[in-house]
Parts: C-alpha cells; structure tokens; sequence
C-alpha cells in the first residue's frame, strides 16, 4: 500500500508539473540585436509617474461638486498633454503590471511562485537600456529591475517593508516618502558635482512608485474617503515634483511626463482577476515629444466613460500597458527593450512624420528579431523532416513588408501614412503570432504524451480496485500459465525508441519523463489483461438498465463537479439533490430525524455558494454570531458531559472550556482588531500574539479529547473554528460550522444504509473510537454504493473549495481576512494563512470521512482509489479545457482549474494522514494517558 501511494505521488507530480512545461514556460528569448531609431529624440530625460492601484475611473471621474480629485493632472489633460485608458492584462497583479510598462512585456506566470519579487528569468527593461535610472518607492518593486540591468546604472532609493501597513494611521506617508525624496535628491545635486553631471545627461529616467492609493484600497476600498483623499494627494505630489524639474532644467523643454497606474482594484479591495476595474488604468502624458490636446466633437468607444468623466471632448487615445514600454523608449532615444511586444502608440507623439515612421519602422524590426531568433531555436533541435515553420510569415513575405514600408519612408510619402503605419503593424501582429506559434510549438505533442499517461493511470487504479477490493474478478482462472516474454520486451523496444527520437532532437530532460512514463503504466495495465477480460465477462451479465442508469448518474455527477469550477450554482444544485436522496430510498423510513438533519443541513448549506465572494462586504455581526452559535453548541454538549457518569468528565470538560475560551477570545480579537483599524490605529500587538496562539494550540488541543467518533470530531470542530474566526470578515465565518453539522448527518446517513447493505454488524456511533490500529480483518469488498460515498467526498471537498469563493482566481482573496495576524505587506505570509483559511472546510471534511470509512467497516485505501479515480477523470477534464487563446482572464482560470484538481488528488494524502492524526493520536493531560472509555 506504501508502495502504491508513493508511485501515485510521483504520478501526479509529473501530471501535475507538465502544465507548467507546457503552459508555463518563459515565451522570452535571448540573443536579439538591440534597436533604436537613428534620429534625435524629442527628450533628453523621462519622469514616469505609477501610482499603484489606481483605477482609471477613480483619476478621471468628477466628485460630487463636480470637482476633479487630481485638478493638475485633469489640467494637464485639457491644456497641456494626451490621454487615455491603459489596459492591463491578467493577472492584475504590482509585478506583472510594472514589467509590461517598463520592459514592455506581459509576465511569465511563473513568476507568481516567486511572490512577484525575484526574476525567474532575465529580461531587458527601459531602465537597463538608459544611461541612468533613479527609482523611488516600494522595495517589492524597485529590486526586479535593478537586478535585471547591467552594468551599475539603475539606482533604487526604498523605505523598509515594515511601512506597507494595511493597518497603518495614513497610507499616504508611502507617496509623501517618495516626494520627499525626490526633493531632497534633486537639493543634494546641487551640492554633488559627479550627481549633478550624472542628472543632466541625455537618456536618463526618474521612477516615482506610489504605493498609498493601492495599500489604502486594500485597507478602505477604492470608494472610501481614505483612497480618494489619497489621489488629491499624489496630484499635489505630482505637481510639486513638476514644478522642481521645470525650475532645476531652467525649463528647457526636454522633459517628458508619464502617468499612469499598474493596474487596478475592485470595489471591494482586490486586484487580481479581469475586473474592468483593475484592468482598465489611466494614462497621461505631457512635455517633450508629447501631442498637445486634441478637441473633437464625438469618439466612439464600447464604454460610456467619456460622459461620465466629462471629456468627451479631449481625444482619448488607448493603449495596451506594453504600448508604454516603446513610447518611452522612442521619447529619450534609448533601444527598445529587447523582449517588448507592444507597438508604438505614434498617436502620441509630436514630432516629424520622419521621426513617426522610422520609430514605428525600429518597433516593427525590434519584434520580427524576436521572431527569428524563436525560429531559430526551434528549428536546432528539430528534425528538419518533423519541422513546419510558420507559413504567414515567410523569409519572403518578411523582405516584402519590410521592403515596402521602408520605400515609403525613403520616398517620403507621409501623406499615405496609413501605408507605412499598416505594414508595420501587419509584420508586428504576424511575427507575434509566429512567436506564440513557436512558443508552443511542443505543446500538442506534450499533451499527447500527458493525455495517454494519464488514461493509462486511471485504467491501472481502476483495475486495481476491481481486481483487489471486489467480487467482480472471482472468475479469474487461477491457472498459472508460463509467462509470456513479449510483452515486456514490446514495451522495451518502446521505450528505446522513445529515447532515440528525444535524443537526436536534444529535447530536455523533462520531455523523458512525459514521454517515458506512459511506458510502464500501460505495460502495467495490460499485465491485467485477463482481468479486464473478467470484467467485460461480469458486466455483459448485468443488467442493461441499470448499468446505463448508473453510468449516467456517474457522468452526470462529473458534469456536475466540472461545472461547479464555473459556476458556483451548481454546487447549490447538486446539494439540493443530496437533500432529496432520503427520500428516494429506504433511509426516510429507518431514520427520520437523521434524515431531516441531512435534509435541512444540506439546503442550508446550499445557499453559500449563492452568495457573493467573501470580501466584497465585510459584516463582523456575522463573525460574532458565528462564535456565539459556536459557544451555545458547546454549553449543549458540556451539558450532557456533566450527566455523564464516568471519571473522565472532568478531563473532557476542561478541554471543552479551554476550547470554549478560545473562542471566546477569538471573538474578542476580531472585534477589538476591527474597531482599532477603524480608528486608524494599526494591529494591537496583544490581539496579534492571542491569535498566533490561537492558531498555534489549534492543532494541538484536539488531541487532548477522547478518540470516541463524536467527541473527537466536536473537539476538531471547535478547536479550528476559533482559528476561521479570526480569518473571517462575513458570512464565511458560518460555512464550516453549518459544513460540519452537514458531516455529522452524514456521518449518521452512512451508518443507517449498513442496514440496507450486506454488512452484518454494524457498531452503534457511540461505542465506535478513532484508532490508529485497525483489524483488517473487519474491512469488506467494495460494493456500488460505497461510489457513491466516494462521490460525496469529492462533492464536499469542492464545496469546501468554492463555498465561499473562487479559489481559481486570486481576485476571491480577501487581505483583511489576515489583518487578526499581521497587517503588513507580507505576501508569503499572507498566502500562508489565507491558505489554511481555504484548507481548514477541506480538513473537516477528511475528518468525517475518516468516521465514515470506520462506521462502514471500508478500508481507507479502497475508498481512497475510488476517490483518484473521480479526481482524476476530473483533472483530465480540465486538462482538455485548457485555453492557449483569448483573454488571459479565460486562460489563467482555465489553467488554474487544473492544477486545483491536480493539487487536491496529491494533497489528499497529506491532509488525509492530516486527518488521522487530529482523530487518532491522544496527548497526555494531568500527567497521566487516558485509556479507552469504552
């Protein structure tokens, strides 16, 4: 069995790692010659302004007044600049955000396992490409980018990590550090020479990160006063170091002026996701090389905006944020960041048509290099008869693009401008798509090798549940026959030839492995041959009927958890149906108050996923009278402990009340916690040091209590609620408590259908005990009911995953569920213990399956199988639904939904063994162990 579940690991960790090689790789590639247009610029320096976190709406839209929040920069718009709506791509996060305005490319994903801060691979920047650069701002930010440059010419100034505090007094002190800064580096040049000649060289950039208006969003929201008050802030911030770069540069008309925001947020204080909020960011541009202000008299855009902000009659110009990257670059004359894919937004420059169409000309050159160098990789360790190149775009219709648009610019013709502009863009979207198309070039042949591995798996567990732990194989001929040396030789030829062919193309080592591992599974599976042939033979004798009707039920309730990924309703949907089954069978008969326990728990508990996201509106009533429910359910049973006769009352009844406390406290904690940030007072240090405790003890306490089912499962129960407590801002607060009453009738459920089953014995609840040494001899075949109590696991253990949110997406988290823990900016951290706020429904769940299995007399092992095998059928579901094409909002999530089921199958384990160690070890109390009870 030991062996079984490591081979299974290992497994699904290749299943699950392929994604990553397959859809997660860098699309970045190395070895380009840098491009630059061979003309002067319009500016000597660039002043890039981001504030993080702001929405485009909450810059551009009037105040009740009528007044603009950021009256300079709404001036800027009307007299001085261009301006527009940058559009961000997912995922909405501070590093995706900054390395597409700053190096001009949409991030590796990978990058999320580095927390956003680390490169997980080298990247040229706009930054690495100027002669000097300044920043100033967060330390999660300014690092990346002065890591990735060469040479010692990129300066970061930052404040300490312990000022990002969601819980701080004022937020706004982040930007005033940064303008402050600011001023006194540009007070200390005139007293430095070596600065002083430095900041006066041409091709240099000023990087401003304000940090405030995204820390008071998560903090506030974006609608409270605190979010707005910080824009009028960051306005006169802008202002200010405006004014002290016309005074230093005598105003000599060289400086351009970037602003704009990495991305968004939502009303409800994320960012993360596709919103139209968090992807939507403003952009404003003014000084050097800049368009002045162009009236017109109508626009058409797919939004209503333009009224809403009242400029419907200063031309508004979009963008995507990698389009900010070459506009830079063109502005102060620096080489376009070699890995940028945006294209030149010419609409804003005001310059000469010469100067446009070389620009535009170096863009397009810039991006076909990528182009060719991707093709050239690919083509070296590809055999040349196994080679298709990307036929849009040819050597010759390359020559042809380039050869035309560059005879339009020699010939000077400027009035056929959208000529030139419309060849340039034309080879641009060509060799993006050729560089995509090489990006994944492997992939289908990756997917190959994943699908046919991952069917072989789920063939051999299904077999192996067949032949080990049912009656379905009992024809099997016991005859020993001499074994066949074809087989295994076949596979061997097989495997020998899968080497060669990666071999020659010099394939990594990783392609062995998806290409190798299908080898032996399906030598394994066909070793069963005559069980398989066995099977057929036992089905053929089933009744027709009823094998199609449960084969649709089976399907159906697949669909059913597949679309619940999607749409949370379906959850509700198939709860509704749970309700019901009492009644469709015998159980309403036997057991009527178990059965309207399940029945009621289980509508109860499918209006959660009806609900919205937790976070959107925080209600701390909810937590309270989640923690009031939870110490009335504990004064009910330390009730029915003091009518119990026996001596362990007194030891029971302590860890109750020490549990009871706990809640308490945890009450307390988020009460006092929210008030205090209300106040603007940041986390009280006693609050931060009850709640690590609390957390802490949770794990520990449980084990204090007697292994008897239900004692054992109340205390797991009331020990982890005062942890979700405090990791709760609403209604979510409710979930695992009404989850758990859900397992407790279900627990029952499952006890009464014994009667209905070929189970001889069954064990009343009360005398059965979690132990860690169970008699095999007592476990029996599987039989088709016990699919269904497979079925239910995995159905809950969904609805632990999507009951109060979207774990799919990052938008779903909430940071002020960690506030009771820590209040600064700690992303590990903060991951952490949002993560066993999602985990701690799944380990109450795995609690009650663990009592299930005793009270059903099933071996964990056999239930288990019959769980991977609806995981995995489910993960390869997913694995089909993987998008490589349409918004990254479709493709992230459609990622992420397989490597959530892929994360459930190999963390089961883990939890599972998580699960038998909360109801199955005992702690010493009062020196002495406890003995059995019963």
């Amino acid at each position: 069995m030991l062996l079984f579940f490591i081979l299974g690991l290992l497994v699904h960790f290749v299943f699950f790692a392929s994604i990553f090689d397959i859809y997660f790789t860098s699309p970045l590639v190395h070895g380009m010659t840098p491009q630059f247009t061979p003309l002067p610029p319009p500016a000597r320096r660039l002043v890039l302004f981001v504030a993080d976190g702001l929405r485009a709406d909450a810059l551009y839209e009037l105040d009740e007044d009528g007044n603009s929040r950021a009256p300079f920069i709404r001036n800027i718009i009307v007299h001085e600049g261009s301006w527009g709506v940058s559009h961000t791509r997912v995922p909405t996060e501070s590093r995706p955000g900054h390395v597409a305005l700053i190096a001009g490319f949409y991030e590796d994903v990978s990058a999320v396992a580095k927390g956003w801060k680390e490169n997980p691979v080298e990247f040229d920047s706009l930054f690495n490409e100027s002669k000097y650069t300044w920043s100033w701002g967060s330390p999660d930010i300014l690092p990346m980018f002065a890591k990735g440059a060469s040479g010692d010419h990129v300066y970061t100034h930052s404040y300490s990590a312990e000022r990002e505090d969601f819980g701080a007094r004022d937020a706004t002190k982040l930007d005033t550090w940064v303008f402050d800064n600011v001023k006194d580096f540009f007070h200390a040049a005139r007293n430095n020479q070596s600065l002083f000649s430095k900041i006066n060289e041409e091709k240099i950039v000023f990087f401003l990160h304000l940090l405030g208006i995204d820390t008071n969003g998560h903090a506030h929201r974006p609608y409270s006063r605190e979010y707005k008050d910080n824009i009028k802030k960051v306005d006169d911030g802008v202002k200010e170091i405006v004014s002290i770069f016309k005074h230093f540069y005598g105003n000599d008309g060289k400086t351009t002026f970037i602003f704009t925001s990495d991305h968004g947020m939502t009303n409800w204080g994320s960012h993360g996701a596709g919103h139209p909020s968090e992807t939507l960011t403003p952009l404003v541009t003014w000084g050097a090389g800049i368009k002045y202000p162009q009236r017109v008299s109508a626009q058409q855009f797919d939004d209503t905006f333009l009224k809403e902000w009242k400029l419907e009659n200063w031309k508004r110009l979009d963008v995507n944020q990698a389009d900010i990257a070459p506009l830079m670059a063109s502005l102060i004359g620096v080489p376009f960041p070699l890995n940028s894919v945006g294209t030149l937004p010419v609409d804003y420059l005001n310059n000469t048509d010469l100067f446009k169409a070389e620009s535009m000309f170096t863009n397009a050159v810039q991006i076909l290099e990528q182009f060719k160098v991707k093709m050239t990789q690919k083509k070296e360790v590809t055999l040349s008869f196994f080679f298709t190149p990307f036929k849009l775009l040819s050597d010759s219709k390359q020559l042809n693009i380039l050869g035309k648009a560059r005879s339009y610019i020699k010939q000077q013709k400027y009035d056929e401008s959208i000529l030139w502009v419309s060849l340039c863009k034309e080879l641009i979207h060509l060799a993006l798509k050729g560089l995509s198309y090489y990006h994944t070039y492997d992939r289908f042949f990756l997917g190959i090798n994943v699908v046919t591995g991952f069917v072989g798996w789920t063939s051999y567990v299904s077999l192996s549940i067949i032949k080990s732990h049912s009656n379905l194989t009992r024809g099997v001929s016991k005859e020993v026959k001499k074994p066949s040396h074809l087989l295994p030789c076949s596979f061997v030829a097989i495997g020998i030839l899968v080497v060669f062919f990666l071999l020659i193309q010099a394939c990594p080592w990783t392609y062995y492995v998806y290409c190798l591992l299908p080898v032996p599974i399906w030598y394994a599976v066909l070793r069963e041959f005559r069980v398989i042939q066995d099977l057929v033979a036992s089905l053929l004798t089933f009744p027709p009927s009823h094998f199609v009707g449960y084969l649709l039920a089976f399907t159906l309730g697949i669909e059913v958890l597949v679309l619940s990924f999607f749409y949370r309703y379906m959850l509700t949907a198939g709860l509704i149906a749970f309700a019901s089954w009492p009644f469709f069978t015998r159980l309403w008969t036997q057991a009527k108050i178990a059965s309207l326990s399940w029945t009621f728990f289980s509508l109860l508990l499918a209006v959660f996923p009806l609900m919205p996201v937790v976070g959107r509106k925080p209600d701390i009533s909810l937590v309270m009278g989640a923690g009031l429910l939870v110490l009335l359910l504990s004064l009910f049973v330390i009730t029915s402990l003091i009518k119990r006769k026996d001596n362990f009352v007194n030891e029971e009844l302590l860890v109750h009340l020490l549990q009871m406390l706990s809640t308490v406290l945890s009450m307390l904690v988020v009460y006092s916690t929210h008030s205090s940030l209300l106040r603007k007072q940041g986390l009280p240090l006693l609050n931060q040091i009850v709640s690590w405790t609390i957390l802490a003890s949770s794990l520990v306490v449980p084990l204090l209590s007697p292994t008897i089912l239900f004692q054992r499962l109340f205390s797991i129960l009331l020990s982890l609620m005062s942890t979700y407590l405090l990791l709760s801002t609403g209604y979510e607060a409710l979930f695992p408590l009404v989850l758990s009453c859900l397992m407790f009738a279900w627990i029952y459920m499952e006890q009464e259908t014994l009667q209905q089953s070929v189970v001889s014995h069954r064990q009343k609840l009360t005398s059965i005990e979690f132990s860690c040494n169970m008699d095999i001899t007592q476990f029996r075949q599987l039989y088709l009911d016990d699919i269904r109590r497979a079925f239910f696991l995995v159905f809950f253990l969904v609805t632990a995953f999507f009951g109060t949110g979207n774990i799919a997406s990052i938008n779903s988290f909430d940071l002020a569920s960690v506030y009771c823990f820590l209040t600064v900016f700690n992303p590990f951290m903060m991951g952490a213990l949002m993560m066993w706020k999602i985990l701690i429904p799944f380990v109450l769940v795995m609690c009650a399956f663990e009592a299930v299995q005793l009270t059903t007399q099933l071996s964990s092992k056999s239930l288990f199988l019959i769980v991977l095998v609806i995981s995995d059928i489910m993960a390869l579901h997913f694995f089909f639904l993987v998008k490589d094409e349409g918004s990254w909002l479709d493709i992230g999530t459609s990622i992420s939904h397989y490597v959530i089921v892929m994360s459930m199958t190999i963390f089961l384990v883990f939890l599972n063994g998580l699960a038998q160690l909360l109801t199955t070890k005992e702690l010493k109390l009062c020196g002495k162990s406890k003995s059995h009870l019963i």
